[in-house]
């Protein structure tokens, strides 16, 4: 059975305030022992992978490398695969390299087309840099570009939304990520006092965003995803479709073998180590609950058929009868949560699921 393949890189030239990811400073010689260690995983694992993901951290940084771990891999024919990069470092050199190794999409960090509003995340690009990095990948030849944007910013406006939305739909984004900005303990952000729109504007903000991007052309198909048709991504759906995917890496997740498993967040004991030391979180996933919980995630919600796997769908149908329309989505096939129903997805999913 293909499965996917989740490779963590924990390197950063600097940490972004609202960030809680496990990462570390870059060097050239970590990055060099890292690389090691991740091929040795790899062939130790053994397995065929029809997506290969890239998160972090910064993987860009390990441009040069991404290349031999790719080889070390087997990858099937038509495999996705994706490195996350900031757009201040997709020179054309870097873009040209990895789309030789055989990347074929690009997840860009961009958070935003408002300068003010990277200066108040702490990034380390500019709106211009965000242009060429577009214009850099095509020539090197990505057709699949995505790109992450931020919602709740401090001061930020529909307007300024509708704005970077346009502006990434018409730079070549075929994939874009908005997230709510979520203040996590123990960041620079959780010290500072910010003025952030309260709960009913961050609402409003998110449910423009949803209207922006489907004007756009941009399908909502998960809470914080949003694809031109065809350009969803097929990795992070074996997320919430239960699929299996394998995680290399310090602090890398995964579901694999029937197991949830997990690494320590520590570089040098995933170095040293000659297979990486893993901590089982789940002896038996993938009961209804789980799920459940994933699949109502997407916009596709749950059917019935699905259900009755699990002698469910009697009990589903009850829980959701009392919900709200602007909330859910009932039909004679299955549930699906309405944009509205994604605001606040934790308690309306509970109640779908446990009653």
């Amino acid at each position: 059975m293909r499965v996917g393949l989740y490779i963590h890189i924990p390197f950063c030239l600097s940490k972004c305030p609202y960030c809680d990811f496990y990462s570390v400073p870059y060097s050239r010689l970590k990055a060099q022992e890292y690389t090691e260690a991740v091929i040795r995983n790899i062939r130790h694992y053994g397995g065929q992978y029809d997506t290969v993901y890239f998160g972090g951290g910064t993987p860009v940084l390990l441009y040069e490398h991404i290349g031999e771990i790719l080889d070390s891999a087997d990858i099937a024919g038509e495999a996705e695969i994706t490195v996350e990069a900031n757009p201040c470092m997709c020179e054309p050199r870097v873009l040209e390299i990895l789309r030789s190794a055989g990347v074929n999409r690009l997840s860009l960090g961009v958070q935003s087309m408002n300068e003010r509003e990277l200066v108040f995340l702490g990034r380390r690009h500019t709106v211009k840099q965000t242009e060429d990095a577009f214009r850099n990948a095509v020539k090197a030849g990505f057709d699949n570009i995505s790109a992450d944007m931020m919602i709740g910013l401090e001061r930020q406006t529909a307007e300024k939304i509708t704005y970077t939305a346009e502006k990434l739909a018409r730079l070549g984004a075929k994939h874009i990520s908005a997230y709510l900005l979520k203040i996590e303990e123990d960041t620079p952000f959780a010290k500072r006092e910010l003025s952030l729109p309260d709960e009913d504007s961050t609402a409003e903000l998110y449910l423009h965003t949803v209207r922006t991007l489907e004007r756009l052309g941009f399908a909502q198909y998960e809470i914080s995803n949003f694809a031109v048709h065809g350009y969803e991504s097929r990795h992070n759906l074996k997320y919430w479709r239960c699929g299996e995917y394998l995680g290399i890496g310090a602090a890398a997740h995964s579901y694999y073998g029937g197991k949830r498993f997990c690494t320590a967040q520590d570089i040098s004991g995933f170095i040293n180590s000659p297979v990486q030391q893993v901590k089982v979180t789940d002896e038996e996933p993938g009961g209804w609950e789980e799920y459940a919980m994933l699949k109502l995630r997407l916009t596709e919600g749950l059917t019935f058929a699905e259900a009755e796997r699990f002698g469910k769908a009697d009990e589903l149908r009850r829980n959701a009868a009392g919900l709200p329309e602007k909330l859910v989505r009932i039909t004679e096939s299955g549930i699906n949560l309405a944009p509205e129903g994604f605001l606040v997805s934790n308690a309306v999913i509970g109640k779908i699921v446990f009653g």
